[in-house]
C-alpha cells in the first residue's frame, strides 16, 4: 500500500522524475523544454539537498516515490544557502542567461539564477515555503493530503507558524486542491503569472 515516509539519496531520480512530469501548468513539461532537467534543479533537488528533514515522499509500496513534498522552514536562510551552496553545482550545466530569455528554458534559467525571487515582503509572515507534485495515476486519491499533512506536522513541531507556495495561476485544479486544504490567497503587487498562497501549520484536524 501507498504510504508517506521520509525521502532519502536513492529517491532523487524518482523525484527528478516527477517534478519534470508534472512541472508545465501541473502536466508533463518535457514536449515543451529543450532539457526540462531545469526544473528539478530549481524547484526539487535543492530542497532534498539543503533541507532534507523536510523532505517526503509518496512511497508506491515498492519502494518507489511517486509523489513527493519538500519545503524549506526559513525562505531567507534556504535563498542564502541556494545561492552559496546549490547554485555553484547545477549553474554549469544551466548557465544564466545572456540577455532576455529568448526559450522556454532560458526563461526558467533565469529562476533558478535568482533564488532572491522567493524573498517577497508580503509574505514574511509566512516564513517557511513548500513544492508538492504527485504523479497523475496518484492524484485524487487523498495522496497530496497526506503529503501535505506531513510536512505541516513537521513544520509545527519545528515552531514554524505558517507557510507559503507559489502556484501558476492557470493549473485550476491545483488551486482547488489548495483551497479544499486550507490554503488563502495573499495579495502581492504584480504577481506574473502566479498566486501566492498560505496558511498556518497548525488546524491539521482540517485535513
Amino acid at each position: 500500500m501507498t504510504h508517506v515516509r521520509r525521502y532519502h539519496p536513492g529517491d532523487r531520480a524518482a523525484v527528478e522524475d516527477i517534478c519534470v512530469r508534472t512541472a508545465h501548468v501541473g502536466g508533463d513539461s518535457r514536449p515543451h523544454y529543450r532539457d526540462p532537467g531545469i526544473f528539478p534543479a530549481t524547484f526539487a533537488i535543492p530542497y532534498v539537498v539543503l533541507e532534507p528533514e523536510l523532505a517526503f515522499v509518496l512511497d508506491d509500496g515498492d519502494g518507489r516515490a511517486v509523489g513527493y513534498v519538500v519545503g524549506a522552514a526559513d525562505t531567507a536562510r534556504f535563498v542564502t544557502a541556494f545561492r552559496t551552496q546549490w547554485l555553484p553545482t547545477a549553474a554549469g550545466r544551466y548557465p544564466l542567461p545572456d540577455g532576455p530569455p529568448r526559450t522556454p528554458d532560458e526563461e526558467i534559467a533565469g529562476l533558478l539564477h535568482h533564488p532572491e525571487r522567493m524573498l517577497v515582503p508580503e509574505v514574511a509572515a509566512y516564513p517557511a515555503h513548500l513544492h508538492i507534485d504527485l504523479l497523475p495515476d496518484r492524484q485524487g486519491r487523498g495522496n497530496g493530503r497526506a503529503l501535505m499533512r506531513t510536512l505541516l506536522r513537521a513544520l509545527g513541531d519545528r515552531g514554524v507558524p505558517a507557510v507559503h507556495l507559489s502556484m501558476v495561476t492557470a493549473n485550476e485544479p491545483a488551486r482547488a486542491f489548495y483551497d479544499r486544504l486550507g490554503f488563502h490567497e495573499i495579495a502581492v503587487p504584480d504577481p506574473g503569472p502566479v498566486t501566492y498562497l498560505g496558511r498556518t501549520t497548525g488546524a491539521l484536524d482540517v485535513l
